[in-house]
């Protein structure tokens, strides 16, 4: 598909976005099935639960625009969760603190690939004039921006300082 206008570029990015977010649904209920620190294992529930409401928006999005959500498959995020199963779910670890402050390494990176795609797809947003869209995409980018400071939170109030 050839990229002509901003248009094009929001609505490629939109799939990606679908995408990513496929891809790291799968992955964030992995890590948080082996996350053993009880506030971190609900952080991940949470995360799982934000990046499916974050899945209906952008598919609802992508229906107002007539694109087919599944149009795209992001490698970018394909690299993220192999590293996420790389360095968490298939590595072995001499403790489960260890493993949760990997887990939470890996977590915020895939969510730092989300913050990037969101911001991009606000600011389209915004230039093409489609109010309602940046408004629903920017509370997403809140919410996401929200869950990588909580993560921040778990590692530095406790996860670290046992895996340490």
């Amino acid at each position: 598909m050839t990229l002509n206008t901003l248009h094009d570029v929001y609505h490629d990015q939109l799939q990606d976005l679908y995408s990513a977010c496929t891809q790291s649904l799968e992955a964030t209920n992995a890590l948080g099935r082996a996350a053993t620190d009880k506030e971190l294992s609900e952080a991940l529930i949470a995360g799982s639960n934000g990046i499916a409401q974050g899945m209906d928006k952008l598919k609802s999005l992508c229906a107002t625009h007539d694109i087919n959500p599944e149009g795209e498959h992001c490698k970018g995020m394909e690299g993220l969760v192999k590293e996420a199963h790389a360095h968490v779910l298939d590595a072995d670890f001499g403790d489960d603190a260890t493993r949760d402050a990997m887990i939470i390494t890996q977590y915020q990176r895939m969510v730092h690939y989300a913050l990037a795609g969101y911001g991009c797809v606000v600011a389209f947003a915004n230039r093409l004039g489609l109010d309602e869209d940046a408004a629903i995409l920017e509370k997403q980018l809140d919410e996401t921006y929200d869950g990588d400071r909580r993560m921040t939170a778990i590692a530095t109030g406790g996860v670290n300082k046992k895996a340490a």
